[in-house]
């Protein structure tokens, strides 16, 4: 029987380097792991693992060196689901920080914002981050008062990252729901979960899942996210995507190889 993939990772910062090592998956390192589409705008972007991981490392550098953020930190993400939501889900599970997709911001440690979120997010009295969600990862034309700019913020961190203290996958690290129902997760929990979805979904290695939900509940995230990484698939992000017709997504699916819609 072929072992699952990446079987020793207990975190899912461990699932993300499983890709990177020679010949984890059936598609090499240099390939697609997150695509991004938002049909406001017509931007696409693609992340190969190795710019993926990339971004992660820069992000977690930033969280760690530049906000002092550590294990048991809580994050609040007022951000929809986008291709820089994912770095920084991974960014913040590399470091130990708890994520809190739609987090109310003034009970966490830090909170990260995109545009519409940055009146809620002044309620947060720790660090805050602000990302423009703009084509590129561009920067605000004039920083929001009192934010970060990640844009800004996030090139001149270094291209690897190692945390100053181990995670500890037994550690708390999500905070979100499920069906409704408050779901809180360790970090070994929040894989076994995603092992388990993408059982569910019949997902493995060289699959390409579409996902045009949130990730402000379990179901996007899995969807989005994490069943894809745990079974060395990969993912195609679809925002703003309601006026598409029957015929513009057919063409999609058949461009980016899509082997599962989930909407």
């Amino acid at each position: 029987m072929t072992a699952p993939f990446a079987a020793d990772a207990r975190t899912p910062a461990e699932l993300l380097n499983a890709y990177l090592r020679p010949g984890a998956t059936d598609a090499d390192s240099s390939r697609p792991l997150v695509t991004f589409y938002d049909d406001s705008t017509g931007e696409r972007v693609e992340l190969s693992a190795k710019t993926f991981d990339n971004w992660v490392a820069k992000t977690a550098n930033l969280l760690q060196d530049e906000l002092n953020a550590g294990p048991e930190d809580r994050a609040a993400l007022l951000l929809p689901a986008h291709w820089q939501t994912a770095v920084w889900l991974l960014a913040c599970w590399s470091v130990g920080v708890t994520v809190i997709p739609r987090g109310d911001p003034a009970t966490t440690d830090l909170v990260v914002s995109g545009p519409d979120g940055l009146a809620a997010a002044e309620a947060c009295t720790g660090e805050r981050v602000a990302l423009a969600l703009r084509p590129l990862g561009g920067r605000f034309p004039q920083r929001p008062d009192g934010f970060l700019d990640y844009a800004a913020e996030v090139p001149g961190q270094g291209d690897r990252f190692a945390p100053y203290s181990p995670v500890d996958p037994q550690a708390q690290a999500l905070e979100t729901s499920t069906e409704g129902l408050p779901l809180k997760l360790t970090g070994e929990q929040t894989v076994e979960l995603a092992r388990a979805g993408a059982a569910r979904l019949g997902l493995g290695p060289g699959d390409r899942v579409l996902s045009t939900l949130s990730y402000d509940d379990w179901a996007g995230l899995e969807a989005g996210l994490l069943a894809p990484l745990a079974a060395g698939a990969s993912v195609v992000l679809c925002r703003n995507s309601e006026q598409l017709t029957a015929d513009q997504w057919e063409k999609r699916i058949e461009s980016e190889r899509v082997t599962l819609r989930l909407s």
